[in-house]
């Protein structure tokens, strides 16, 4: 009676911080932990690879950002092949296990096959590691998403997805801490083999992932678990013809490729300053480490009180604005003060806002898409296009330094930019509650014609 009694106040103290039913509970608290395991391994590599772009300086980025996108290229065939043949419950496990097993050819070469420190051997591992990471980065958050798009209705998600971002908050600050505080100790590439049993906890969670919550999938047959479906089916490249297709796929693209451009704009700026104030990778990485964890911080704070409120308040449409009017402001203040205070207050700021907001408003907009388009589309958008914006935006910056303008130039050249996004951030959130309402619609004539029953 008394652990029935303590079960009973466990639920209602969730409840009190994020709007939850019964039925969504367990689906949703094996997303938060899924999340957790999937960023904590990543942000145990995520300064790792930004030490080794601040040592091989911003001129070389733009050609580590091409690599990025060429790996990108190549691995979308392969995803889109899985999800063609395997469910959900199996293709995605595969990913990470994958991750995994590259994870540890690197720390196997790192260990034992370089020489030193700045030997070419070194060098040349260290920039095909930051490409990988890079990959890992697209690839294993985007896939987590996928899942979620999945496993959650429209308006699920805008209750849910902030708690659920929680758990990726606070393995992103796990991983960050470690790093930060072990890196000096034993050395960065002893960690390798910490991010690797976390991502492969992040495989193992989807094996037993409970029930979707979803209620019911509208086909001829009747009611199905979305995720333990047979397969998805479809052909390899049906994702980029979707995009190809949709203008609201388009416009998601598009917002994706104008916020890669400000974070890219930022990068960079990030590593010419660091590469210049911080001498050594140690201090490099230590430094990244502690203004990633400041953003976690202030990340879980939003995520935990604020987020699904905020979307529910003021709507999907002014959520997806919020980043924009930051970035304006923030990239003119940096403008008029191209100084690292300036520059890791507004990373701090940027980053804690696309987490706990625009992250959970984003993922938001992949609810009201087709099934296929939730895992070929998106994953599409979220890697290849991504990185391809990563890449024009290197370019872009680029071409702007070779013009002469220095921090401040490009600083006030990114604020037009962030004008225009802010204009398509409105767009999607409207048009994704036109879409969310006609789905909604469908739903309930299915039901009520009983074709399929209620869940």
């Amino acid at each position: 009676m008394e652990g029935e009694e303590a079960n009973l106040r466990q639920i209602a103290l969730l409840r009190r911080a994020v709007d939850v039913k019964p039925e969504e509970q367990g689906a949703m608290l094996m997303s938060f932990v899924f999340f957790f395991f999937v960023l904590s391994g990543y942000f145990i590599l995520r300064p790792i690879r930004d030490a080794v772009a601040a040592a091989s300086g911003v001129q070389q980025l733009p050609w580590l950002f091409a690599g990025t996108l060429t790996a990108t290229l190549l691995f979308n065939p392969i995803f889109s092949a899985l999800v063609v043949k395997f469910p959900a419950r199996k293709f995605v496990p595969i990913m990470f296990q994958v991750f995994v097993s590259n994870l540890i050819i690197f720390y196997v070469m790192i260990r034992f096959v370089s020489p030193g420190e700045n030997s070419t051997t070194d060098i040349w591992t260290g920039r095909a590691f930051y490409v990988w990471t890079s990959v890992l980065a697209f690839f294993g958050t985007s896939i987590f998403w996928c899942f979620m798009a999945d496993v959650f209705r429209s308006d699920q998600a805008k209750r849910l997805f902030g708690f659920i971002g929680v758990g990726g908050t606070i393995g992103s600050i796990s991983g960050s801490t470690v790093t930060a505080t072990l890196a000096p100790i034993i050395g960065p590439v002893n960690l390798l083999l910490v991010s690797a049993a976390l991502l492969e906890l992040a495989a193992i969670t989807v094996i037993y992932f409970p029930s979707s919550p979803r209620g019911v999938t509208v086909t001829p047959t009747g009611t199905r678990d979305v995720i333990d479906d047979e397969v998805i089916g479809g052909s390899v490249m049906s994702g980029v013809s979707s995009v190809l297709k949709s203008r609201y796929l388009l416009g998601i693209s598009l917002f994706l490729i104008l916020y890669s451009v400000g974070s890219t704009f930022i990068y960079f700026q990030q590593s010419d300053i660091v590469g210049r104030f911080y001498a050594d990778r140690a201090a490099r990485t230590t430094v990244l480490a502690r203004l990633e964890l400041t953003a976690q911080v202030l990340t879980i704070i939003t995520q935990v009180f604020f987020t699904g409120r905020i979307i529910r308040w003021i709507g999907l449409a002014a959520t997806l604005a919020v980043l924009p009017v930051l970035s304006m402001i923030g990239f003119g203040a940096l403008g008029v003060m191209p100084v690292f205070a300036t520059l890791a207050a507004f990373t701090v700021l940027r980053r804690a806002t696309n987490f706990s907001l625009t992250n959970p408003a984003m993922e938001t907009l992949f609810t009201v898409v087709p099934r296929e388009d939730k895992y070929k589309a998106k994953s599409f958008i979220e890697t290849f296009v991504y990185r391809g914006g990563d890449q024009l935006a290197a370019w872009l910056y680029a071409g702007l330094a070779a013009i002469g303008l220095g921090l401040t130039g490009i600083a006030f050249t990114a604020i037009p930019i962030s004008a225009i996004w802010l204009v398509l951030g409105v767009w999607l959130g409207r048009r994704q509650a036109v879409l969310a309402a006609g789905e909604t619609k469908q739903l309930a004539a299915v039901s009520n014609l009983s074709v399929i029953p209620q869940v």
